[in-house]
């Protein structure tokens, strides 16, 4: 019987993509006490790169958030890993911070991370609530439009 959380992911037609391994000397997750450290995630789908290029260039605003939201939803596939299939142990989503690849005269980074904050609560609730950075770069890794790291507590 799925849990609460996958529940909710079905009622809201997500669905998760694989959880992608490391691409250099890092683990895609650390787990210390009661606390989920999710490394930068990136908007890979199942091992798709799906967005490549600057905000403000080659990507509008809307293109941005979608990036961000496909790297809360890889968030989410690392957290579930990470908790053993059991997304349920989420107690609470702590800190977002999020990377905007673009160019220097953008200032909607918030705008951008939305994407990735409003899956969070979408997907957990109050429980999905969390502090967060949105800052502006001028290069992601790949090229890519947005990376999202995560803090996390589990129950």
């Amino acid at each position: 019987m799925p849990g609460r959380i996958e529940a909710r992911l079905a009622e809201l037609k997500i669905e998760l993509p694989k959880a992608a391994a490391p691409a250099a000397n890092y683990v895609p997750w650390t787990i210390s006490g009661k606390t989920l450290y999710v490394a930068g995630q990136i908007p890979f789908w199942n091992g798709e790169l799906k967005f490549v290029g600057r905000v403000g260039e080659a990507m509008t605003l809307e293109q941005g958030q979608q990036a961000a939201r496909l790297c809360a939803l890889n968030i989410i596939a690392q957290a579930k890993v990470a908790c053993g299939g059991d997304l349920d142990r989420v107690a609470r989503v702590l800190k977002l911070t999020g990377y905007v690849n673009c160019v220097a005269s953008f200032t909607d980074q918030p705008k951008v991370i939305n994407g990735a904050s409003d899956l969070m609560v979408q997907v957990f609730g109050d429980a999905g609530k969390h502090a967060r950075a949105a800052v502006g770069v001028n290069v992601l890794p790949l090229g890519v439009t947005t990376e999202v790291d995560a803090i996390i507590e589990l129950a």
